[in-house]
């Protein structure tokens, strides 16, 4: 009898398919040119919202948030303007390795998978793992990663002051976690090893006019960042055998941001919102009247009575007050520019139990336009330090299987799929 096929998995978070075409053909990627030579290379659409905790939540689960309850790093705790933020025993369903019971997996850093919890198999936890003692399962790799040096993730906080330390950092970071894939690999019994790389969407949205601008004084930085990340994948490689499953994937693509549009300022300027004394840790500031609020990144939320503490739409009202919304915000422009690609109903995007919990509609933005949630901006158009933001239709998926014909590879998938050819491509 053949040996069982084994499955190889590698996510480069927040990496556009347009990347990766670039760089596996110009030289800056050779492994991974070589790679993509093996299989098959599509387009990959994301999760709405095309945010991380959504689209790894839709990839490891193969269901769409209404039935998995993610939509976002940060809601609201129910009955308040409290904010709470989601971690792994939120997730209500299960990850694909949970429901393979005969076969045993290695996870690093997938986002989402935080704390850690007892499986088949070992476990390091992703963004936004808060501790390496609560991200590890068993208990008795922590002294080894230590020993290594692993890190969680890079300070981001750098970034906003000091480029250069993010960047040292950054590297820093990858090759702790290399130390850490090489580690596991090679010590633990596994069927499935899932390895992410989280640092790509760090730099990205910091430094994607890098990537743009071949001129720009970080571009070699940025260049060089994934020829590390090629040199292990040319490693990696060397483990994967003939009949084994191959897929490489990210959740969102990536593009550059021109502007940052303040959506509850727009919701204040249409009249649905009224901002009364905002805080850091919560949506106190949603006044009496308030119809409308959103959170990170453009989810709309009505202010139903019964459901928030100033509610003051009745539940019979809420289609009708979102599609006044929806009105308004699709009129929205800058510079005589529309911002809003598409404004989305729950009922349009999500099905299944946890609809409830869903934003009544969701924004795509036009590109060059990031939408943001905060409460308390005082203009519609604003400017960060990020230069990158999230795009939900360029993320990337390559698939690598004797079992799986390139004709029955999704032509244009989304982050959905990935859990159904990964069982496909076990199967055999």
């Amino acid at each position: 009898m053949p040996p069982r096929p084994r499955a190889v998995i590698v996510g480069l978070d927040g990496v556009p398919h347009r990347l990766i075409e670039r760089y596996a053909s110009d030289g800056t990627m050779p492994n991974l040119g070589a790679i993509l030579a093996t299989g098959t290379l599509r387009r990959m659409a994301s999760s709405i919202p095309e945010i991380s905790c959504v689209a790894w939540s839709t990839i490891i689960t193969g269901r769409n948030p209404g039935v998995h309850g993610i939509y976002g790093f940060m809601n609201l705790r129910p009955g308040t303007y409290q904010f709470s933020f989601p971690a792994f025993g939120d997730l209500k369903a299960p990850p694909f390795w949970e429901e393979m019971p005969d076969t045993r997996a290695a996870i690093v850093n997938i986002p989402g998978t935080y704390p850690a919890r007892t499986m088949n198999g070992v476990t390091v936890s992703g963004f936004v793992a808060l501790d390496l003692a609560r991200a590890t399962y068993p208990k008795h790799l922590i002294p080894e990663l230590e020993r290594l040096g692993y890190r969680i993730d890079v300070d981001a906080a750098k970034g906003h002051s000091d480029i250069d330390a993010f960047l040292r950092d950054l590297d820093a970071t990858l090759e702790a976690r290399i130390r850490a894939a090489r580690f596991l690999l090679a010590r633990e019994r596994w069927d499935i090893f899932f390895l992410a790389f989280t640092g790509t969407d760090r730099l990205s949205h910091f430094l994607f006019e890098a990537f743009e601008n071949d001129a720009h004084p970080r571009a070699g930085a940025f260049r060089a960042h994934f020829k590390r990340i090629d040199g292990y994948l040319g490693e990696l490689y060397e483990t994967v055998g003939a009949d084994d499953l191959l897929v490489l994937l990210s959740d969102h693509g990536f593009d550059l941001v021109e502007t940052e549009i303040n959506v509850n300022r727009a919701l204040a300027d249409a009249g649905f919102l009224k901002i009364a004394s905002p805080t850091r840790d919560s949506f106190e500031g949603v006044g009496e009247g308030s119809r409308a609020f959103a959170l990170d990144p453009a989810r709309i939320y009505v202010n139903l009575r019964g459901r928030y503490p100033r509610g003051c739409v009745d539940p019979g009202d809420r289609e009708r007050v979102a599609r006044d919304v929806a009105g308004a915000l699709q009129d929205l422009s800058v510079n005589g520019r529309p911002v809003i690609r598409s404004v989305f109903s729950r009922e349009e995007l999500y099905a299944g139990s946890r609809i409830a919990e869903a934003p009544d509609l969701v924004l795509l933005p036009r590109r060059g336009f990031d939408l943001k949630g905060r409460l308390a901006a005082p203009a519609l158009v604003s400017r960060g330090v990020f230069t990158g933001m999230h795009t939900h239709d360029d993320a990337f998926l390559f698939v690598r299987s004797s079992a799986i014909p390139p004709s029955e590879i999704p032509a244009a998938p989304w982050v959905g799929d990935v859990r159904a050819l990964v069982e496909r491509g076990l199967a055999g």
